[in-house]
């Protein structure tokens, strides 16, 4: 993982390290719901159509989605933060199928965190990663 941040920038520390803690514990260790309830506040902001606002809908949302999908993980190639803010350049894996060969979907995350370090607000942008084997450019999604 390619981390850029001020190491001397101890929010955007703090905040980077508790992102990489959701991402872990919600999806990858499959316990959204206590990632939720320790690291989203419960006033979220959700900025994507697809996912409901407030903790508790986020934790249910991917607490239905890690039950479903018994192989779904990210994979955090990006982290950039800075103050409030913490941007991650991922691969959800797993998400709409549970094939070994699932390439995923690569998003871009925008957190803005509180001043205890608590996720208030996101946005994504999201694109099925392509076949790495046939790219138009050469050039591979991370």
């Amino acid at each position: 993982m390619i981390e850029i941040l001020d190491p001397t920038d101890e929010r955007a520390v703090r905040n980077k390290d508790n992102l990489v803690a959701f991402y872990e514990q919600a999806i990858n260790q499959k316990q959204p719901i206590e990632a939720a309830n320790k690291l989203v506040h419960d006033g979220y902001i959700q900025h994507n159509p697809l996912l409901p606002d407030g903790a508790a809908g986020l934790g249910a949302t991917f607490a239905a989605l890690t039950q479903e999908r018994e192989n779904a993980r990210v994979v955090i190639h990006r982290i950039i933060a800075s103050g409030d803010w913490v941007w991650a350049h991922v691969n959800f894996l797993n998400l709409y199928t549970d094939h070994p060969d699932d390439l995923g979907v690569a998003g871009v995350d925008i957190w803005k965190m509180n001043e205890d370090g608590i996720a208030l607000e996101h946005w994504d942008v999201l694109q099925p990663v392509a076949d790495a084997v046939s790219p138009v450019n050469g050039h591979g999604m991370f």
